[in-house]
């Protein structure tokens, strides 16, 4: 591991951090020296994200709901307690809702996804970029979507909240650059996980017709693995990436290439 990628000393913060894109990217930047301070949702087990953590790692976790200001400031201040500081922020929580029609969308659903994707990285933000201002330092990877470049249909909810993350992001960039703090997207395409496979099932009753019509879509023919969304998290967030700063990071096979 070259000097300028390692994590080594630094304190990462993950919402999400259980499910699959989380976990890898926990699990990679505690073998890179990071301590994981790891939030997901009220109920979660943690027990099989603390199976990948390396040993020696340094793992804290804590429950909250991204979209209730409480929780947030909750777990920022345990976050505080815990280890005085916050280097790294992967504000990483989503859902994918439900895919169907937009007349045919529930609003309740749709204000759910928007609560969580939007609310949530907005939340996430504002309580987390005080500790780095104070600091002087910090970087916060937002996770958007290929969803928040270009339309997919059924996906209205999905895809105007990761859109959000996008604009979100160059806002805050352009606040925070002076200050210190760098702030980024990352963009996954499609990445063997829970959420695609939703997706896939919501898209059509023939699972593997589905899956075949999303790889065939991606020049590389091939769904992504979240370790690889991970290496370009972690890549962000380290020194060696200390130019980078209000930009939007594709990890999608090519997919937004065509």
């Amino acid at each position: 591991m070259t000097e300028r990628i390692s994590l080594a000393g630094k304190v990462a913060v993950i919402t999400g951090a259980a499910g699959a894109i989380g976990s890898a990217t926990a699990a990679l930047m505690g073998r890179r020296g990071a301590a994981i301070f790891a939030i997901d949702r009220p109920g979660t087990d943690f027990a099989p994200l603390r199976g990948l953590m390396p040993p020696g790692a340094r793992l804290e976790t804590a429950t909250a709901d991204v979209s209730v200001e409480a929780d947030i400031a909750n777990a920022v201040a345990a976050v505080r307690a815990a280890f005085g500081r916050i280097d790294i922020f992967f504000n990483n929580a989503g859902i994918e809702g439900v895919v169907q029609p937009i007349e045919d969308y529930p609003l309740a659903t749709f204000r759910q996804v928007i609560d969580v994707n939007v609310i949530g990285v907005f939340l996430g933000l504002k309580h987390v970029l005080p500790v780095m201002y104070g600091q002087g330092s910090g970087c916060i990877v937002n996770n958007s979507s290929i969803a928040g470049l270009k339309g997919t249909p059924g996906l209205s909810a999905y895809t105007a909240s990761k859109h959000a993350v996008i604009g979100i992001t160059r806002s805050v960039a352009a606040e925070a650059g002076p200050r210190g703090v760098r702030v980024v997207s990352v963009n996954p395409g499609p990445i063997e996980s829970r959420m695609m496979d939703s997706i896939n099932a919501g898209q059509s009753p023939d699972v593997q017709a589905a899956r075949a019509a999303v790889s065939a879509a991606v020049p590389q023919g091939r769904y992504g693995h979240v370790d690889e969304v991970a290496e370009l998290v972690a890549f962000l967030a380290s020194d060696a990436a200390g130019y980078c700063h209000g930009g939007v990071y594709s990890v999608d096979g090519g997919m937004c290439a065509v």
